[in-house]
């Protein structure tokens, strides 16, 4: 089985990156890529905890483009992790990450919601090269007791026109895949069923983006549907993956009448790409 979109703790998840290799293991999986939120800081411990299960790491990354104000997240794999522009912008996107947590916070300040964002740099900080995000904040917001779970705190103050939202700046998904290619590697459309953008696909496929990911936990039959057919389509690739971040928080299910969400990112081996599919994602590989 083949899964190519995870994620540690060195960004947004809740397994170490030897935790998270070993559920892979456990689940049978013989093929995977760890793609963190800006970073490519668990990469040398995954790949290490992979050789010794017999596991094949294939080179990932998931980095947030901007698009008139909106996420656009694009996957990377098979990319050189020294190439000089790649680690450039992922400095960069770390950087602005820190910015935008410290103005969340102190916009959560003036609304009498406070939270330790200090603490949670320092925390962020003694990983090396990690990255920090909105689910930080939420789990701070939960702790500090302003709400009653990480989807409330979503749900009602951080996403796009909630009181407490800041809107991401970045690079544009044209430059996302350019600085892809440049470190050798094959780029994809991250969870166009998620996104609904669908009309940057062809342009993007026009700059050189190679796939879309059609397989996806938040996809339905009928996505994986279109979405291969517009592969097909557009002459491009498939990519994958199960998007697992670990268990969900239990105390999810308050904000959503007792339906916990996402409880199905935290299941490996229920999403994964065909091999046929990878097949012709490695003979793309650039390098």
């Amino acid at each position: 089985m083949i899964d190519l979109h995870m994620h540690t703790t060195a960004s947004d998840g809740r397994l170490t990156p030897a935790e998270l290799v070993d559920r892979a293991a456990a689940a049978g999986l013989k093929t995977i890529s760890v793609t963190d939120h800006d970073t490519i800081a668990a990469l040398a411990e995954v790949r290490a905890a992979a050789e010794k299960k017999g596991i094949r790491l294939v080179e990932g990354i998931e980095i947030t483009a901007i698009d008139h104000g909106r996420d656009v997240h694009m996957l990377g794999y098979f990319f050189d992790p020294a190439s000089a522009p790649l680690t450039a912008l992922l400095m960069s996107q770390r950087a602005l990450r820190v910015m935008r947590v410290r103005e969340i916070a102190n916009t959560l300040a003036k609304l009498n919601m406070p939270i330790d964002v200090e603490g949670v740099l320092v925390a962020a900080a003694a990983r090396p090269g990690s990255s920090i995000g909105r689910p930080q904040i939420a789990r701070e917001m939960l702790r500090a007791g302003h709400v009653q779970s990480v989807q409330e705190a979503f749900d009602k103050w951080l996403t796009a026109g909630k009181p407490a939202y800041v809107p991401r700046t970045g690079p544009s998904p044209a430059e996302v895949v350019e600085c892809i290619h440049h470190a050798g590697g094959v780029a994809s459309m991250a969870h166009p069923g998620v996104t609904r953008r669908d009309e940057l696909i062809a342009p993007l496929v026009a700059r050189g983006l190679d796939a879309i990911e059609v397989y996806h936990s938040d996809h339905t039959p009928d996505d994986v549907t279109a979405y291969r057919g517009l592969a097909v389509r557009l002459g491009v690739l498939i990519t994958g993956g199960s998007d697992f971040h670990g268990e969900e928080d239990p105390t999810s299910a308050k904000a959503t009448g007792g339906k916990q969400t996402r409880a199905h990112r935290a299941i490996f081996g229920a999403v994964t790409l065909p091999a046929k599919d990878f097949a012709a994602l490695e003979g793309k590989i650039r390098h």
